[in-house]
């Protein structure tokens, strides 16, 4: 009988199918951060197209340095407060870029899975109130609708053998375990909570089990009256 490794990794025979993926385009992509090349992925769940983005050679490669960043247009685009989706984008894509080999996987699930308009919607029940996890239940929706599956495709096709998971969440190492991919290590990722974001952070760590310590003074009703939450 197969048993799972000291990682956690899970026997073959409860492993559950991924989507499968193709790739479809792929090009050089210089950026501030360093220089990359970028691989675009359809795959047979959606009509989504997936990121990847590349530093060096990570074919046949064991331990690959990853980060699985889902897209967050308010934070990576707009420049957000209400969550620390930017910053984590960028430290991810620069320590990357320091590295032998290494890749950002830009997930298309925003909002944790439940869509931009949904995630809008939450913002709103959040200045009523809310924090980010009750206001995604009050919508209808779980704490976090993302499925990883899609990243374990990907890193497959790309010739990944293993990963070191840079991640401040466990649900994404067991996922990823889940599925059959071999997580070496978890790599904190943590960034310093902001006026803005201080409550989304604590209830990251407090109601979604991630591992994170906030432990900056809170900001006085001076600086900001009402406290705004992520989702």
């Amino acid at each position: 009988m197969t048993t799972a490794n000291s990682f956690g990794n899970p026997p073959f025979r409860t492993v559950p199918m991924h989507p499968r993926v193709e790739l479809a385009s792929a090009a050089a992509l210089p950026t501030e951060f360093g220089n990359f090349r970028i691989h675009v992925f359809t795959s047979d769940k959606d009509d989504r197209e997936q990121v990847a983005i590349v530093h060096g050679d990570v074919f046949g490669v064991e331990s690959v340095a990853t980060r699985i960043h889902s897209e967050c247009l308010t934070g990576d685009v707009m420049g957000s407060l209400r969550c620390d989706c930017r910053k984590q984008l960028e430290l991810g894509l620069r320590q990357i870029a320091t590295m032998p080999c290494g890749l950002l996987l830009y997930l298309r699930q925003e909002g944790r899975g439940i869509g931009l308009a949904n995630k809008v919607r939450a913002y709103k029940l959040q200045e009523e109130g809310l924090d980010t996890v009750d206001a995604n239940i009050a919508l209808g929706f779980r704490d976090d609708e993302r499925d990883y599956g899609i990243a374990v495709g990907m890193l497959r096709t790309l010739g990944v053998r293993s990963v070191r998971l840079m991640t401040n969440n466990p649900d994404k190492v067991a996922q990823l375990r889940r599925y059959g991919l071999q997580v070496t290590e978890r790599v904190a990722h943590a960034i310093p909570p902001g006026v803005h974001n201080r409550g989304y952070l604590e209830t990251k760590a407090r109601r979604s089990g991630h591992i994170i310590e906030v432990t900056a003074p809170p900001p006085s009703p001076a600086q900001h009256e009402t406290p705004l939450e992520g989702a």
